[in-house]
Parts: C-alpha cells; sequence; structure tokens
C-alpha cells in the first residue's frame, strides 16, 4: 500500500528516539537519519528532505532547552509539523462556486484514471446539489470517448464528445458551451494522457485549458509549468508500494 511502508519506518525512527535513556544531539541525528533514508527511498525528492532536517535541527536546539522540557515532545512536534509542511501548498485547492459554471480539466499521466476520476468527481458533487457534466476531448487514446460514455451513463451525468472529430480544442469548446447553455455548474473536461517528454500533447493540452479554463515531481513540474494546476488527485493508492512522488508533487 503506498505511504504504509514510509509511515511505518518513520514512527518506528520516531519510537527508537522516545525509547532512547538520554536524548542527545547522536539521538536526534539518528532518528533524523533514519526518517530521512526512509523518505529518500521512497522516491521523495531529495531538495525536500533536506529542507525537513535542516529546519527541525533549526527548531530543536537541545543545547539550549532549559532543563524541565520535554525533549522527545518537542522533536515529535517538529518532525509532525515538517511533515504537513510537505503536503501543505500554501494556499487553498481549487473549490468550485456555486452561481456560475466551474470548468474544471484533468490533466496527468496515461493510465493513471482520470477519465475514472472524473466520473466519480462529478457524482460526488451531483450527490451535493451540483448539476455535472462531462465532455471527453481525449482524441489520442482508442475508446476514450467510450468509456466515459459508458461511466457518465451509469452515473446518470451528461456527457459530451466526438467520434469524427479529431481536434480536442474543439470538442472541448464545444462542450463547454453546450454545458453553458444547459446551466450546467460544474463542467469536466477528461483529457489524454500525457509524459513530460510529449511536447506536442502538453501544447495541445495548453490550447485546451486556454479555450476553456486556464519521476512524480519532474512530471508533476511538467504539468505545472504548462496550465494552473488547482488541485491534486491521487489515484490507485493500492498499486505502488512506493508513495514519495505523492509528497513530491
Amino acid at each position: 500500500m503506498v505511504l504504509a511502508d514510509l509511515g511505518g519506518r518513520i514512527s518506528h525512527a520516531i519510537q527508537q528516539m522516545t525509547n532512547a535513556t538520554v536524548i542527545d544531539e547522536k539521538v536526534l541525528n539518528d532518528c533524523l537519519n533514519e526518517i530521512t533514508r526512509a523518505l529518500l527511498s521512497s522516491d521523495v525528492q531529495f531538495q525536500l528532505v533536506r529542507d525537513m532536517q535542516k529546519n527541525i535541527k533549526a527548531i530543536v536546539n537541545l543545547d539550549e532547552l532549559a532543563a524541565g522540557h520535554n525533549k522527545r515532545r518537542i522533536i515529535q512536534q517538529a518532525i509532525f509539523n515538517e511533515l504537513c509542511k510537505m503536503l501543505d501548498p500554501g494556499k487553498p485547492s481549487f473549490t468550485p462556486k456555486k452561481g456560475k459554471p466551474s470548468i474544471v480539466m484533468f490533466v496527468g499521466l496515461q493510465g493513471s484514471g482520470k477519465t475514472t476520476t472524473c466520473t466519480k468527481y462529478a457524482h460526488y458533487h451531483q450527490k451535493k446539489g451540483w448539476k455535472p457534466a462531462l465532455v471527453c476531448s481525449d482524441t489520442f487514446r482508442a475508446g476514450a470517448f467510450d468509456q466515459l460514455k459508458q461511466n457518465a451513463t451509469k452515473a446518470r451525468i451528461p456527457f459530451y464528445g466526438s467520434y469524427t472529430e479529431s481536434d480536442p480544442v474543439k470538442i472541448a469548446v464545444e462542450g463547454v458551451e453546450t454545458f453553458k447553455k444547459e446551466y450546467c455548474d460544474l463542467i469536466i473536461v477528461d483529457t489524454s494522457g500525457r509524459h513530460k517528454q510529449e511536447a506536442a500533447l502538453f501544447e495541445e493540452m495548453r490550447q485546451v485549458s486556454e479555450a476553456t479554463v486556464m519521476s512524480a515531481f519532474d512530471q508533476a513540474q511538467a504539468f505545472k509549468l504548462s496550465v494552473p494546476v488547482g488541485a491534486v488527485i491521487i489515484t490507485k493508492m493500492d498499486g505502488h508500494a512506493k508513495g514519495g512522488g505523492a509528497l513530491s508533487a
């Protein structure tokens, strides 16, 4: 399970530190080194890990802590805060607002589950009282429109796509305009999966974004440099032993 092994190793490192008879610089360094190894072996970006270790050492200055302070608790809290900071982008994620059409474009790697997640996202908001719609602008993958059509039909969500049009930008624009006229307040655009080295597909993604809306770290960075990313959804968490890329992204 993604992140399960990582969490276990971090907990073990903290427990060893807690069980130490005396909390000194060596115990602190051993704990941080073990956490560092766990994060790096789980594919967390090196710079994030280095910054985390540096910040914890700056916060936990054992020489300056007065007698009576609970050093174990202070170290635990510092580690917890720094790990949480990895997951905090510093600003709230995109949240659709009722009263006007919100257009959400899903982008990601091939096979990451975008089409299925689009339907889940639409169905979730449908149960919350929204009027969602799905647009398939994936003209690259065979059967993409059929999959979205099947999912949308089961969830009773209106959908738009084309078997004949090959221009994804045109499909996206037509789909968005169609559902705006039908007063849908959450229009979700599914796109072709792509890799950071596929420049043509990224250019296509940028054009779709402008027409409708505006390793894991490297992949996420490539998407972020191409279009404004408002939020991240992690999929297929049961299919990989490492989850550090999710922390880095």
